[in-house]
């Protein structure tokens, strides 16, 4: 899985990086498709993935500078997740979670796999939701630190 499908981000300039032919996604339409397909998940856990999620995570998690790209597997990206759950929600995250319907890492390889689906991101052809089971215990993984001292 990678960063979100090029074509959402088509500038007039595209034409000479041969680009010409790639038609502008709707990324709110596409989203809306995307949980009429799977309401299991609240709209929040797609937006979550599609506009911070991926990002963080190559950004953050995985220290890629800005301006490059590269490949992530499932694992990379529910580990990315949790960070930047953890560090928007603190320790209301697994609550947040829990809300929109996300109570294994499994539930994040659905939100993935939807969006590459509905063309909101590419995969490889190696990809496989089955790289997000078990990668941690959601509720185990998102409990508050506590402070010593």
């Amino acid at each position: 899985m990678s960063e979100p499908n090029d074509e959402t981000n088509a500038t007039p300039d595209d034409a000479e990086d041969g680009l010409e032919n790639d038609v502008e996604i709707d990324v709110e339409a596409g989203l809306l498709k995307v949980r009429r397909a799977d309401s299991r998940y609240r709209m929040a856990a797609y937006r979550f993935v599609l506009f911070e999620g991926i990002e963080y995570t190559l950004r953050q998690h995985l220290g890629v500078p800005s301006g490059q790209y590269r490949h992530m597997n499932g694992r990379e990206i529910a580990e990315g997740l949790r960070g930047l759950a953890l560090r928007e929600f603190g320790p209301l995250a697994y609550d947040v979670w829990s809300w929109w319907g996300i109570k294994t890492t499994r539930d994040w390889g659905e939100v993935v796999f939807n969006l590459i689906e509905h063309g909101l991101l590419n995969a490889n052809e190696d990809d496989c939701i089955e790289d997000f089971d078990d990668v941690y215990d959601v509720q185990q993984a998102l409990k508050p630190s506590r402070a010593t001292g």
